[in-house]
């Protein structure tokens, strides 16, 4: 278990190290200039000199590599072009809000998703289970950005019951909330409707049947329980993607979370900052998977980390 560990968490530095590098030469091949975007309006070429003296973007890329370097490894990820404070800091202010919102969307997702991929499991091939069917593929159809305008028209426009936009109260979670798990709850309900068929026809719930068990027990310990390192897995992964910023959603809903401020990050090209938030989502979503990986054993005893079970 200890040699397990220390394997994910080598390979998880090495991740994030790799991911940073590939970011930080990306981000400077992409057309656009740092300098401009801080300038203003009508910058003179002594004023773009020396804001790239200032930040040192006039040094070579291979000299602001080493740079960054030096800086990460004592924990100094620069300052923000944009917000003139620590990239880092900047960015931990808006982690809060990106794990507010991915965690009560993977939470409307579980509680929605799983129940109703069971029950269109039971009624495979049925006309009931055709009309689930039908809905789950409209929620993985639809954008997400048109989602969140059609809610926000009606509950925020129309019947102003919900905040349009920010988090000033709990309520301004319910619209992004649900935007985001619409798409969620369709993949997840399609994927426990495949685990839970191939489970239910196993040669263990017909033995199961005979002796007399329970069509509930059947559903809901055995078969759902086979079933559930698959889903966990993409409860998982999806929750990951969440947590490195559901960008549309925050825009449309003027959320306060990572992906808006990437955004900005973006049309500043302020490095410094895009390379604080690859650092911190590329983390959370390797914690994320890590802990995944902790809870197999636990939900099949058969599974034995870094063995061969």
């Amino acid at each position: 278990m200890i040699r397990y560990l220390l394997r994910r968490l080598g390979q998880s530095v090495l991740t994030i190290f790799l991911t940073l590098s590939t970011v930080f030469v990306l981000v400077r091949m992409a057309p656009g200039d740092p300098a401009a975007a801080l300038a203003g309006p009508n910058p003179t070429s002594e004023d773009l000199a020396r804001i790239r003296e200032q930040f040192g973007l006039d040094d070579s890329l291979l000299t602001q590599y080493w740079v960054f370097l030096r800086d990460l490894f004592t924990g100094d990820l620069g300052t923000s072009y944009s917000f003139h404070a620590p990239a880092f800091d900047v960015v931990l202010d808006r982690v809060p809000y990106t794990i507010t919102l991915s965690a009560a969307a993977i939470a409307l997702t579980t509680l929605v998703a799983v129940p109703l991929g069971v029950w269109m499991a039971r009624r495979a091939d049925t006309k009931r289970e055709l009309g689930a069917n039908v809905l789950t593929i409209a929620g993985q159809s639809m954008p997400d950005f048109w989602i969140g305008v059609m809610l926000l028209t009606v509950f925020a426009v129309l019947v102003p019951v919900l905040p349009a936009s920010g988090f000033t109260t709990w309520g301004g979670l319910v619209l992004p909330t649900v935007t985001v798990a619409i798409l969620q709850m369709a993949l997840i309900s399609r994927l426990v409707r495949r685990e839970m068929v191939a489970a239910l026809a196993s040669p263990y719930i017909t033995v199961a049947r005979s002796r007399g068990v329970s069509e509930r027990a059947l559903t809901w310990r055995y078969a759902l329980g086979n079933s559930a390192i698959p889903v966990l897995t993409a409860l998982g992964t999806r929750f990951a993607a969440m947590l490195n910023g559901v960008v549309v959603v925050e825009v449309v809903f003027g959320w306060p979370g990572v992906g808006s401020l990437v955004v900005r990050a973006l049309e500043t090209r302020d490095y410094p900052l895009i390379q604080a938030t690859v650092l911190v989502t590329a983390a959370l979503a390797v914690l994320v998977q890590l802990l995944i990986d902790l809870a197999y054993p636990l939900l099949d005893p058969r599974v034995r980390l870094g063995k061969a079970a």
